[in-house]
């Protein structure tokens, strides 16, 4: 029970009337097929339990009014809204509770605030998909401050809660620049941009052009590379040059990049069904976002893995995402030694000429990832095959400047890991600004009391004593012709 001064506990049918009779259910393929021709000018907005869901050719309302979710709802999460306004022409569906605020004792506006922040447990049914009856609606009891300070809470919660959702837009566009941020990291690194005034102040060393010669010197000592079975490299995806990047950088592929007795090779075509015990094998579902996720990680029989013995893992392998979502890439780690792979990844083990994080690092950069798009084939699963693979191009700066772009690369990607660590640790604090906001308004500390509004009681009290009511009898709103006869034929 509220104890301000002024304030008193109310019935929601003594606020409201709920005009729930007057809506008509409408479902989707029939509301399509009513829109279907007409002119935007001739269709209006169309809500459901938790807003707006798509437009129609007919109204049942003209005015403000406030919709409270029906079933559908996440009634216990404080976080989310339950009720909303609309005001104008519009159709409401079966899935809300249409509500007119009774204009002489309550706001709608403040009507809906107060749903808004309501506690609904013990008064929704069901488990798994919540349901607020009519009934057990009428009952809930809401705080009602005198109708002058309602207009000053809904006035105050309006210009508050505005700031909270522009605070809130705001943080929701720095996870698209901090993700900007990296590909540009990545794009000046991969270009050699990042090191421009690095690589001048340094004294001469082993070019990248010697260890491109030293990576290719390694495949010929070994026989080099076999013809195998893949398909031809895509025509036109792989374009660089190596005027393109810093004298002194040399150009190479993949196929040549690793090692002369670990060629490029994808894994296990059909790992049978999954085992308690056998061979771990991952699959790309096991690294979403370049993470790999070793719970997930299934396994497979010692027999098929001897078959497909060629794609066994080594710590500090890449793994290439090739088949279904393509580019995705992640270093493996020790946990993972003589595992085994899928046929949707690629596995990649760099020779120790290079630094096992700078290829990585140039794989992730659009550079890379967008030849690798323009070699996508397929309809019904589209993949890179591994002819592709063999042939993206790498391009190849002295060692010493691939351990300092790493360094650099991984300073400034710790750097956005730590703003993104702090947005989504304001949004937390953003998201409890409403609840609270609301909480404190039906406290009654939200805004001053004035000693000179009329009593909520004794507004309350003159509105039974001349009649009004809050039943469903209550005045109609507009409503079309088509809309007035279609209800007449029912209730015939």
């Amino acid at each position: 029970m509220t104890k301000v001064p002024g304030w008193i506990d109310a019935r929601l049918d003594e606020l409201v009337e709920v005009l729930d009779s007057r809506r008509i259910p409408v479902n989707s393929a029939e509301r399509d097929a009513r829109i279907a021709g007409k002119r935007a000018g001739e269709l209006y907005p169309y809500y459901g339990a938790t807003g707006r869901v798509g437009s129609i050719d007919d109204f049942l309302f003209d005015e403000p009014l406030v919709l409270l979710g029906e079933d559908g709802v996440p009634f216990l999460d404080p976080l989310r809204n339950k009720a909303y306004l609309i005001e104008g022409r519009s159709w409401v569906n079966n899935h809300a509770h249409v509500l007119r605020a009774i204009a002489q004792i309550a706001d709608h506006r403040y009507v809906s605030y107060c749903l808004n922040g309501y506690d609904y447990t013990g008064v929704v049914t069901g488990s798994t998909r919540l349901k607020l009856t009519q009934a057990a609606m009428r009952e809930m009891r809401l705080p009602l401050p005198p109708m002058a300070e309602q207009k000053r809470i809904a006035d105050k919660l309006d210009a508050l809660l505005a700031r909270v959702d522009a605070c809130r837009d705001r943080l929701d566009r720095v996870p698209a620049i901090l993700k900007r941020f990296r590909q540009s990291v990545l794009t000046s690194a991969a270009r050699g941009d990042l090191t421009s005034e690095w690589r001048g102040a340094q004294a001469p060393s082993l070019n990248g052009r010697d260890l491109v010669c030293l990576l290719e010197e390694a495949h010929e000592s070994a026989g080099g590379h076999k013809a195998g079975n893949a398909s031809p490299p895509t025509e036109g995806a792989h374009d660089l040059h190596e005027h393109e990047f810093p004298d002194g950088w040399g150009m190479t592929t993949l196929r040549s990049a690793v090692l002369p007795d670990r060629p490029i090779t994808y894994g296990i075509l059909k790992p049978g069904p999954e085992l308690a015990e056998g061979v771990p094998y991952v699959r790309v579902a096991d690294f979403p976002n370049d993470r790999l996720n070793l719970t997930g990680v299934r396994k497979t029989s010692a027999a098929i893995d001897a078959e497909f013995k060629r794609s066994r893992l080594r710590a500090g392998d890449l793994l290439l995402s090739i088949r279904g979502t393509v580019g995705r890439l992640i270093v493996i780690p020790p946990e993972l030694e003589n595992a085994n792979i899928t046929q949707d990844s690629a596995r990649i083990s760099v020779q120790p000429l290079l630094s096992a994080s700078f290829v990585p690092w140039f794989l992730r950069s659009e550079m890379a990832q967008s030849r690798m798009r323009r070699a996508v084939k397929g309809v019904a699963v589209r993949g890179l095959n591994i002819g592709d693979v063999r042939a993206l191009q790498l391009p190849i700066p002295s060692r010493a400047e691939q351990e300092e772009i790493v360094r650099r690369v991984e300073a400034l990607f710790a750097l956005a890991d730590t703003l993104e660590a702090r947005v989504a640790t304001a949004r937390a604090q953003v998201e409890r600004l409403t609840p609270a906001l609301l909480s404190k308004a039906f406290r009654g500390e939200l805004v001053p009391q004035d000693p000179n509004d009329e009593p909520a009681s004794a507004l309350l009290a003159r509105i039974r004593q001349s009649g009004a009511s809050a039943s469903d009898s209550a005045r109609e709103a507009p409503a079309s012709k088509a809309n007035r006869g279609a209800r007449g034929k029912r209730a015939a």
